[in-house]
């Protein structure tokens, strides 16, 4: 009889551990869910430039080698690699396209954050 009652007592114990793990894992994966929509949200703007001009904020700004989002440093480095790559001095026309197309790409940026005033403000000093 005892031995019936253990038996008993293991398999409900395993039944619950089971279900509680299935809750578990439920709960974690809304909670992923969420938490991706969320960030899908966030980034839409970005995936949106992108894909317009091909370059994501961090290529812009390697091509234009930029650390940050300061008008006067992005226009000055734009008027440099864009004079240096000038067709009539020897340089390339692919890579003035790419410097002019990094400028759009972080002109857009800059004016995304004067569009959002409640968007961390860190990146444009």
């Amino acid at each position: 009889m005892a031995k019936y009652i253990a038996q008993i007592i293991i398999a409900g114990t395993q039944v619950i551990g089971r279900a509680f793990a299935r809750a578990i894992k439920q709960e974690y994966e809304a909670s992923q869910q969420a938490a991706q929509r969320l960030g899908n949200a966030k980034t839409r703007n970005e995936r949106i430039a992108n894909n317009k001009l091909g370059l994501s904020l961090d290529e812009a700004k390697q091509i234009l080698n930029v650390s940050n989002l300061n008008k006067e440093e992005v226009e000055k480095r734009y008027e440099a690699l864009f004079k240096a790559n000038e067709k009539s001095s020897g340089g390339s026309f692919y890579l003035q396209s790419k410097v002019v197309r990094a400028k759009e790409r972080i002109d857009m940026e800059m004016k995304n954050q004067e569009e959002s005033p409640g968007k961390d403000k860190a990146n444009k000093t």
